[in-house]
């Protein structure tokens, strides 16, 4: 098999690769599904509620990126998506408590998930309009879109607006990916994950921001 760089690559290693990155973005929606849940327990919302807040972020950014590249929504075209966040929003519902103790350790899998959807998303709308200016939007939005769904929807303000680097790093890993996969820099997608990753994980340990007015 021919990589998009056009050098052979084994075929098992090209299913490895593709099997751990679709697991990582399972491991995203979960998670995500995971944060929404959260926020409609702050709210003591019922079943109901977790369920929807679960949603919003775990499939918002990717919804609302396919709907504006007009292609298929992912979840329609695999449902297991919508199984995960159910299971996600269940779980977090009957073990609450428990959960809302370690939420402080959830947000590491929260930035994983981050990293794999701003490049996965960039990955997408490039493939279909192969415009570099989009497709580092449509990672952006694709990573915390959702997020900002869930918070509006919560009568919360975005997290995104006032506090930690979040959308920067989803920025940072889209632009990454996109430069080195434009110039067939081989592992483009990790590179641009690792890159996103690391923009959060300053912004985690180190408490930094964005300049305010």
């Amino acid at each position: 098999m021919r990589t998009k760089s056009g050098s052979l690559v084994a075929e098992p290693l090209v299913n490895s690769f593709m099997t751990t990155l679709e697991l990582l973005d399972h491991l995203g929606v979960f998670v995500f599904a995971i944060s929404g849940a959260l926020m409609a327990g702050k709210k003591e919302m019922d079943i109901f509620g977790f369920v929807v807040l679960a949603l919003l972020p775990a499939v918002g950014g990717g919804t609302l990126r396919d709907l504006i590249l007009d292609v298929p929504v992912f979840w329609l075209e695999d449902t297991n998506y919508l199984s995960i966040t159910l299971v996600a929003a269940i779980v977090t519902f009957s073990g609450y408590r428990f959960i809302h103790k370690i939420e402080n350790k959830l947000v590491w899998f929260d930035a994983v998930g981050m990293a794999v959807f701003c490049v996965i998303g960039a990955a997408k709308a490039y493939s279909v309009t192969e415009d570099a200016g989009v497709a580092v939007v449509m990672g952006v939005v694709t990573a915390v879109a959702g997020g900002i769904i869930r918070d509006v929807v919560a009568n919360e303000s975005p997290l995104i607006f006032h506090r930690e680097i979040y959308a920067t790093a989803a920025f940072c890993g889209a632009v990454a990916f996109v430069v080195l996969n434009q110039l067939n820099i081989p592992g483009a997608e990790w590179i641009g994950i690792s890159i996103a990753l690391c923009a959060r994980g300053a912004g985690i340990i180190k408490g930094w921001e964005l300049p305010r007015a």
